[in-house]
């Protein structure tokens, strides 16, 4: 219910944007810097995860502490919109909106760190009887944890797209003061977030005080029943090197992110890498040698996997100016993604589980380069092509259509092997700060992939028509001409890397999870 309420976070998404574009005079820059600082919770992950589970018992706690931000971020936008002179006699409209811009994302990383460990904590070790579940079983039961955990946070993520499509019918016609009313009415309906999760608690509450009186019923004395339920924990005491590594990691993000140098981007990359890196090597410290192996190969697959480069913005003009994709046209392109991949985390669970990581990603990355071969194709006239053999049945958006419905499902079923196997590796006394630390790990791969994405466009230049808005003048032509090279080219790296690193693992003494 965690998961599901961060799914739902971008119901006021839209509301936020167009408040902001008609009723605040900030400034561009200041907004990218603003977007920097409400990232910074989740550069806290690492010290919150090792917090987390120091004060593990008191979890609950946390979990409403991070539903009271969540609720003060969306009263602000109530209060802004409702009365907005009765808050500016406080502070400012601006400095309003910024406070709940940076409660909003201090609240979900709260909640998530917690949740993260409690998917590790949900699986048993024993069984009924008290014998210890086999490893294959365990890791389905770690597997489905993790499914049902993108169920939630993508089955939000397509409760907004549905709710958008209604609420937002007709506004474009609407007054001023109608319009005012749409966006009070959409962050009012937004307080259900915090509630969901808090109802997550208090849900748990209520099913263990149901097996308490159930076991009572078979005859267990009290004591016994709680030693049932309650499953053993083990005492965490403070790791000042992954503190004090957390702490350096943020101290450095913050730092760099707030500099103006050459390369700032590379020299946060490569920092940061140091640092998790380091924080990693600690961790393993805890695992035997067979698990380190396991560790490291699953580690090298993953964020090989994760950290390929892509086409980058200029695929997205080129379908709206060329292919005449509108903006109705890419949200039913989401909304068919977000289903696709619902439907596929259901269809794939059992694979994912009895198969290998390094299993998965090869069949991943097969799947989605030959996937993405019909957007390459349209670049050089597939789609031209295909309606005229067709009566003009198959044409751009029919192709559109059916390529996201088969690839939107392949990025989630490559993230549940990848939790499922955090999760596992997580000794219990460590499983958020383990969870945290791996998370970061694997999300520096995308930041990898950013950077790659960033080079090959500076090889291969791409640029969308810009015009003055003043006097109507073009100032930088359309030119695509070069889309089709970087698009080839980022799909035979996306090809090949990912299975040399495989390769790579099997035929060293790493082992793959």
């Amino acid at each position: 219910m965690v998961y599901l309420a961060y799914g739902i976070q971008g119901l006021t998404a839209i509301v936020g944007t167009f408040f902001v574009k008609d009723y605040l005079g900030l400034p561009a820059s200041f907004l990218a810097a603003l977007a920097f600082w409400a990232g910074i919770p989740w550069v806290l992950k690492m010290p919150l995860g090792h917090l987390v589970d120091l004060i593990w018992r008191y979890k609950a706690g946390l979990v409403y502490l991070g539903a009271a931000m969540l609720s003060a971020s969306i009263l602000i936008m109530i209060g802004l919109l409702a009365d907005r002179a009765a808050m500016e006699a406080i502070m400012s409209a601006e400095a309003w909106y910024v406070a709940a811009v940076l409660l909003a994302p201090t609240g979900y990383v709260v909640q998530d760190v917690v949740a993260d460990a409690m998917t590790v904590e949900a699986v048993p070790r024993l069984d009924p009887a008290g014998q210890p579940i086999d490893q294959a079983r365990r890791k389905l039961m770690h597997t489905t944890m993790q499914t049902l955990g993108r169920v939630a946070i993508i089955g939000g993520g397509v409760l907004v797209s549905v709710a958008n499509v209604y609420l937002f019918a007709g506004v474009a016609a609407m007054s001023e003061a109608d319009k005012i009313a749409t966006y009070i009415f959409i962050y009012q309906l937004a307080l259900v977030i915090p509630l969901i999760s808090i109802l997550g608690v208090a849900l748990a509450g209520y099913i263990k005080r149901r097996d308490f009186k159930r076991l009572l019923a078979h005859g267990f004395e009290p004591e016994e029943a709680r030693l049932q339920l309650d499953r053993p924990v083990q005492q965490t005491t403070p790791n000042w090197w992954i503190l004090g590594g957390s702490l350096v990691f943020v101290a450095f993000t913050l730092g760099m992110g707030l500099t103006n140098l050459p390369h700032n981007q590379e020299i946060i990359f490569i920092g940061s890498m140091a640092i998790v890196l380091f924080l990693m090597s600690r961790l393993m410290r805890v695992l035997d040698q067979e698990a380190r192996l396991y560790l490291l190969g699953t580690a090298i697959i993953i964020f090989v996997f994760r950290a390929m480069p892509g086409p980058g913005a200029g695929q997205t003009w080129w379908m709206i100016d060329e292919l005449a994709f509108d903006q109705q046209f890419l949200s039913v392109l989401s909304l068919i993604g977000s289903t696709m991949a619902l439907v596929g985390l259901f269809v794939f669970r059992r694979f994912m589980a009895e198969r290998s990581i390094a299993y998965v990603v090869v069949f991943l990355t097969l799947l989605s380069s030959f996937f993405y071969l019909p957007i390459v194709g349209m670049y050089f006239g597939l789609h031209q092509w295909t309606a005229a053999m067709t009566g003009g049945i198959v044409d751009a958006r029919f192709i559109a259509i059916v390529d996201t419905a088969l690839e939107s499902p392949l990025g989630q079923v490559a993230m549940v092997p990848m939790l499922a196997w955090i999760a596992n590796s997580a000794p219990d006394h460590l499983k958020a700060t383990f969870f945290a630390v791996m998370a970061s790990f694997s999300n520096l791969a995308l930041s990898a992939g950013q950077l790659g994405t960033k080079y090959l466009n500076e090889v291969f230049l791409v640029t969308r028509e810009v015009t003055d808005p003043i006097t109507g003048q073009v100032t930088v032509p359309a030119d695509y001409s070069e889309l089709g090279p970087l698009m080839i080219t980022a799909l035979i790296i996306g090809l090949l890397l990912p299975l040399t690193a495989v390769a790579l693992v099997k035929v060293s003494r790493l082992r793959s999870a």
